[in-house]
């Protein structure tokens, strides 16, 4: 990997290049011929009011993969998006789910909680995850054959807790040539091409 043609023609001579293309990872790779299995899952979050307040409450994460955590007067849900429907989704689509909400989430809240049976949805947000189809975890570090190409993709709903040491170790292997605080190597990219699945069994 020696340059980077940009989209108004301009081209830019590089050493290494990172892709840190979130849900858009997959492709980035492609550009440069590597396969990278990644792709945009589109995920929902929920804002909801309640007349009881647990303020206390720990997050709760229900057998169906639901999860409900307070965040101050109101409450967060989201989760469950349904097997048949969950596959590659269109990058620019951010319209929130509401069947979502009604038809799936809220049952199985006011199930678990029953004071959740009156509960008031007041805004919600809708994005993607950069899901790792192979095992829901990120891919990390230099492509075996393309050394100069490196990855810091898949993380599949963890990216924003991991993102600091992953930064870190990346930062250690461009400068130094190798991990020096952060061993990352357990994420390599040979598990990609092995098909050698290092299955991550927390994603909701």
């Amino acid at each position: 990997m020696t340059s980077v043609s940009l989209d108004n023609g301009d081209r830019l001579e590089v050493g290494i290049v990172v892709n840190s293309a979130g849900p858009n990872a997959g492709t980035v790779a492609a550009m440069a011929g590597l396969v990278l299995p990644v792709e945009p899952r589109k995920r929902n979050v929920f804002v909801f009011e309640a007349r009881d307040k647990y303020s206390d409450m720990p997050l709760l994460v229900d057998p169906s993969g639901i999860y409900v955590r307070p965040e101050g007067s109101v409450y967060l849900t989201g989760g469950a998006e349904p097997e048949e429907g969950d596959g590659s989704a269109d990058p620019t689509d951010f319209e929130v789910d509401w069947p979502l909400f009604e038809e799936v989430i809220w049952p199985v809240l006011a199930t678990r909680i029953p004071a959740f049976e009156a509960i008031k949805p007041t805004r919600a947000w809708a994005g993607h995850y950069d899901y790792n189809t192979l095992d829901q975890n990120a891919v990390i570090g230099p492509h075996p054959q393309v050394k100069s190409f490196l990855f810091a993709n898949g993380f599949s709903g963890h990216g924003l807790q991991q993102a600091p040491a992953v930064g870190k170790a990346l930062a250690e292997l461009i400068v130094h040539g190798g991990y020096r605080t952060v061993d990352c190597s357990a994420f390599g990219y040979s598990r990609v091409a092995e098909g050698r699945a290092f299955r991550e069994l927390n994603v909701i």
